[in-house]
């Protein structure tokens, strides 16, 4: 049962890193192109993807 519950709760924790990197993408590329900074949004939707993906192994 507590696998259930950590499993839904990556998938949601995923699914709002993926939003929150769908709606930060200008500001990364606008930190990127004129300020020379990388934020590391996809980085943070791999981690969250891979963590989801070996909850359920």
């Amino acid at each position: 049962m507590f696998d259930r519950i950590r499993s839904a709760a990556l998938f949601g924790l995923h699914q709002a890193t993926v939003a929150i990197g769908i709606s930060l993408f200008p500001v990364a590329v606008f930190a990127r192109n004129r300020l020379g900074i990388n934020v590391p949004i996809g980085r943070l939707v791999e981690t969250t993807g891979s963590a989801y993906e070996n909850a359920d192994r």
